[in-house]
C-alpha cells in the first residue's frame, strides 16, 4: 500500500490509499485506511457495504480460475474518491480507494492501477513462500507508464475490438522520448497523432512520405526535426506506431492517440477525451490549470453575487495562466473588504476595467512588475507593484521566495481578503489569514501494522 501512495504521488500529487478486504465468502469486511481516507463517508460505507450485503454473499465461484482473472463489483461511489472493486481467484472481496484530485486530465488510469493493485494483493496472497516479496511494491510505485497504456488499450479495445495493430508501449515510448529532445534549443511543439496502420493508407494527405524513407519513431531526432514542419499550425504529423508517414490537415480517423507538444510539457490525446499530461519524461495526471477552489469557497463566503463570482474567478484564471505561460511570478490581492482599503504601491487615477480584453492584458502585463496586483470586489485592477508588509509569522518557509512569505504576513491579520502567488517555476499558491491553504502535508506510513479492524468496528470510532 505504500508503494501504491507513493506511485500515485508521483503522479497525480500528493495521494493517500485505502482498502476495504474479506478474504472469505461470509468473512466480516476489514478495514485499512492509515492515512484516514475514508473518514467523513461512514454513513455511505455502512450503506453500501453493511446495511445491503446481498451482493457480498451472492456470486460466481471464483476457483479454477485464472489467478489474473477479476470479477468486477459496483463502485461504491463515495464523493472525491476513485475504487476499484472486484473478486480473485484468492480474495472475496476487495475495495480499493484514492483520492480524485482536481483538475485530472481522466481518471481512467487512476482506475487501472488500483486494477492491478488488487490483482498484485491476489498473487501474493495466493503464493507460498517468498518468491514474490518486494515484487508487487516495485512495480506498483512505477506503474504510470502501464497503468496510461492499459487504459488506452481498454478504451480502443471496446470501440476497434482486440484485433488492433498500432503497439501502445512503443508509441508512448516514443512520445516521452520526443518531449524532452530539444532541437537548436528548442523544445518541440506540434501535434504527432498515431494512427491505426489500416488507416493511414485511407488518409488524405498534404504530403506523403515513400515507404522506403520514412522516418522511424525509433529516431527520435529524425522525429523531433520533423515536428517543426507543424509547429505553430493546424497541421498534423502523421505515424503508424513505426515510422513518420505523412502531414494532414483533415479530421483523424477514430480511435487515433495524440501527442500536443507545448513546449516543456505535452498533453495525451485518445480522440476528443483528454488522458493525461507529459514533462520530465513522465506522465501526469494533472490538466495543469492552475487549482482556484479556495477562491471560489473564499468568494461564496464573503457572500459576493453571482457575477462578481463569476468575474473575479475568470480574471484571476486568466492572470494566473498568463504568468505561468510566461514563465513569471506574480501575486494577486483579491480585497473584498469594505471600506476599500488603500495599500502601499502604484495607485491609479482610474481603476483599470477587467471586462474587457484590453484591460486584461494590461493587468497580465502590469503582473510582471514587481509587487502584487490589488484586484477589488468590483473586478477592477485599483493598483499594481503594491508591497505586502506584516509582521513575522508561523509558517514562514525560507525555502520559499519573498512574495510568498511576505504574503503570509500580509494576509495574517486580515480576514476579507486573499492573496494568490504565482512562482516562475508554476507552483501557484493561494493564501489566506497566514495559512497556504493549497499546501499539502506529508502522509507518512504507520509505524506499526496492527490488525486491520472490522468496517462495523471502524465506523463506530475510537
Amino acid at each position: 500500500m505504500d508503494a501504491l501512495r507513493q506511485g500515485l504521488s508521483h503522479f497525480s500529487g500528493t495521494s493517500r490509499v485505502a482498502l476495504l478486504m474479506s478474504l472469505k465468502r461470509g468473512d466480516h469486511l476489514r478495514v485499512y485506511d492509515p492515512q484516514n481516507l475514508l473518514r467523513d463517508h461512514e454513513p455511505r460505507l455502512r450503506e453500501t457495504m453493511l446495511d445491503h450485503i446481498d451482493w457480498m454473499l451472492t456470486g460466481p465461484p471464483m476457483r479454477g480460475i485464472s489467478p489474473h482473472e477479476q470479477h468486477p463489483l459496483p463502485d461504491p461511489q463515495l464523493t472525491g474518491l476513485i475504487a476499484h472493486a472486484c473478486r480473485t481467484r484468492h480474495t472475496w472481496l476487495q475495495v480499493w480507494f484514492t483520492e480524485e484530485h482536481p483538475g485530472m486530465c481522466s481518471t481512467g488510469p487512476t482506475r487501472c492501477w488500483l486494477e492491478y493493485a488488487a490483482n498484485q494483493l491476489s498473487l501474493d496472497l495466493g503464493t507460498v513462500g517468498s518468491l514474490r516479496a518486494g515484487v508487487s511494491a516495485f512495480l506498483l510505485q512505477g506503474y504510470a507508464l502501464h497503468a496510461v497504456r492499459d487504459w488506452i488499450v481498454d478504451q480502443r479495445n471496446r470501440a476497434m475490438g482486440p484485433d488492433t495493430k498500432l503497439r501502445v508501449y512503443p508509441t508512448l515510448d516514443a512520445v516521452l522520448g520526443i518531449s524532452h529532445t530539444r532541437e537548436e534549443g528548442a523544445w518541440p511543439e506540434g501535434r504527432l497523432a498515431f494512427i491505426e496502420p489500416a488507416w493511414c493508407e485511407r488518409l488524405d494527405y498534404l504530403a506523403r512520405f515513400p515507404a522506403h524513407e520514412r522516418p522511424l519513431l525509433a529516431n527520435l531526432r529524425h522525429c523531433r526535426k520533423m515536428l517543426q514542419s507543424v509547429t505553430g499550425s493546424d497541421r498534423i504529423l502523421v505515424s503508424d506506431g513505426v515510422s513518420i508517414t505523412g502531414i494532414t490537415r483533415e479530421k483523424l480517423p477514430p480511435c487515433t492517440i495524440v501527442a500536443d507538444y507545448r513546449g516543456r510539457h505535452g498533453f495525451l490525446w485518445l480522440d476528443a477525451e483528454l488522458v493525461c499530461s507529459f514533462s520530465d519524461g513522465s506522465f501526469h495526471s494533472s490538466d495543469r490549470r492552475p487549482n482556484l477552489v479556495h477562491l471560489e469557497e473564499f468568494l461564496f463566503e464573503a457572500r459576493c453575487t453571482a457575477e462578481e463570482q463569476q468575474k473575479l474567478r475568470r480574471v484571476a484564471l486568466r492572470i494566473v495562466e498568463c504568468a505561468q505561460d510566461r514563465k513569471h511570478g506574480c501575486a494577486l490581492i483579491i480585497d473584498l473588504g469594505t471600506p476599500p482599503r488603500t495599500l502601499a504601491g502604484q495607485s491609479l487615477v482610474t481603476p483599470v476595467d477587467l471586462d474587457t480584453d484590453e484591460g486584461l492584458s494590461l493587468a497580465c502585463a502590469l503582473a510582471k512588475v514587481d509587487g502584487a496586483l490589488h484586484i477589488r470586489r468590483d473586478g477592477a485592477l485599483h493598483g499594481f507593484a503594491c508591497l505586502m508588509d506584516g509582521l513575522s509569522v508561523a509558517g514562514e518557509n525560507r525555502a520559499r521566495g519573498a512574495r510568498f512569505n511576505s504574503a503570509l504576513r500580509f494576509t495574517a491579520n486580515k480576514d476579507d481578503l486573499m492573496v494568490i502567488v504565482v512562482s516562475a517555476d508554476r507552483p501557484v499558491s493561494v493564501i489566506q489569514r497566514g495559512v497556504e491553504l493549497t499546501s499539502a502535508c506529508a502522509w507518512l506510513p504507520p509505524s506499526t501494522f496492527a490488525t486491520p479492524p472490522l468496517l462495523e468496528h471502524w465506523i463506530q470510532g475510537p
